[in-house]
């Protein structure tokens, strides 16, 4: 029996990877709703600054005047 893991953004159940080419998501519109959240900055991958760097405002921080 094969594992079926949910879609990243609707949740419905993906077909394998042999059978679908939008995998892990199940269709292609899921497949560009999340290309779009990474586009529109929804998802970051966390990191630290380099030596020397300063850390930038976080995105809600507002500058006090």
């Amino acid at each position: 029996m094969e594992r079926v893991a949910p879609c990243p953004v609707c949740k419905k159940p993906v077909e394998p990877r042999g059978r679908n080419p939008s995998f892990p998501f199940c269709s292609d519109r899921c497949r560009r709703i999340d290309l779009g959240r990474w586009f529109g900055e929804e998802y970051r991958v966390p990191s630290t600054p380099a030596d020397g760097e300063e850390h930038p405002p976080a995105p809600d921080d507002t500058p006090e005047q």
